[in-house]
């Protein structure tokens, strides 16, 4: 897009390069947020309404997720590494691995992740830490001795994707919206059998809990299963190849869908490449990532 202003017989010419997908992408992910916070906010008035002092309840909802997400903010990831039996290595202990994440962060003009290898039997990846300087990306070692190295060069853009674009902090803030409605529906669900006289009104709030915390569950999936096709098209254009990535993903999830991890925490299975559960035990709509296929399909449409 191209403006010329004249200024006595001489043109100047501005030229700006609009990257409308993205600029549609971060607009979707702003209205997004703010569903989020409307159904977290329209739960407490409801509940206020229902048991009284409306605007103490709705102070008490957002206070609770504003505390929910520094949390999460601050110790989510120590909390991720520490279940999934992650640690950081040193360059010593894989050359060939820093060598491939040093060129890729490069290309992506990113600060240099630190590394850690999970101790989990299936092959996969995920990126986390609270900010583009203390960030990880988390192999297990399966895919490293999986995948070649055009492959894992695929795999580590699609994370740095993450890495670029907040994603582990957009995600976090979503799930933990979702986790609190939910808590708060097992707080009054549990009042509501047991709460005497006011068991029909804690009923009616029960069910009102219940409906904000599946919408926001639902708007959650749907944020993350977004940022998967933009961390692929990272991964492919920092790459200037989409075809590593696009082998990786059939790769992984071959292996993930006939042999998915056990014992996985469902509430942090978006931030692996692939499902760890297996696509074939979770309905599409209830699923973290995109279809396998209509993930390669897009990575294919860029034609690179």
């Amino acid at each position: 897009m191209n403006f010329i202003y004249y200024f006595d017989n001489i043109s100047i010419t501005i030229k700006f390069k609009v990257a409308l997908p993205h600029i549609v992408s971060r607009f979707r992910l702003v209205i997004a947020f703010v569903f989020l916070f409307l159904i977290f906010s329209m739960a407490g008035l409801v509940i206020g309404y229902l048991v009284g002092n409306a605007l103490g309840w709705l102070i008490l909802f957002v206070a609770f997720a504003a505390v929910m997400n520094l949390v999460s903010y601050f110790f989510s990831y120590r909390i991720v590494m520490w279940s999934y039996h992650a640690k950081e290595i040193g360059e010593k202990d894989d050359p060939r691995l820093f060598a491939m994440v040093r060129d890729v962060a490069q290309n992506a003009n990113i600060p240099f992740p630190k590394i850690a290898i999970a101790n989990l039997p299936v092959p996969n990846a995920f990126a986390t830490g609270r900010s583009k300087k203390k960030a990880y990306i988390v192999f297990t070692r399966v895919i490293l001795n999986m995948l070649n190295e055009r492959e894992l060069r695929g795999v580590i853009g699609h994370e740095l994707g993450h890495i670029k674009h907040n994603d582990i902090l957009v995600v976090t803030v979503a799930a933990t919206v979702a986790s609190a409605l939910m808590i708060g529906a097992r707080v009054f669900g549990f009042n509501a059998l047991f709460g005497g006289r006011k068991g029909g009104q804690n009923i009616i709030v029960l069910v009102v809990l219940i409906i904000a915390a599946v919408g926001a569950m639902m708007l959650q999936l749907a944020i993350s299963r977004q940022r998967e096709l933009y961390a692929d098209e990272h991964g492919a254009k920092v790459n200037n190849s989409s075809e590593g990535l696009i082998s990786a993903l059939m790769k992984l999830e071959s292996w993930n869908s006939s042999k998915p991890l056990r014992n996985a925490n469902p509430a942090t299975t978006s931030m692996f490449i692939v499902s760890p559960l297996g696509s074939a035990r979770i309905k599409k709509l209830f699923s973290t990532h995109p279809p396998i296929d209509t993930r390669i399909k897009k990575l294919r449409d860029l034609g690179i």
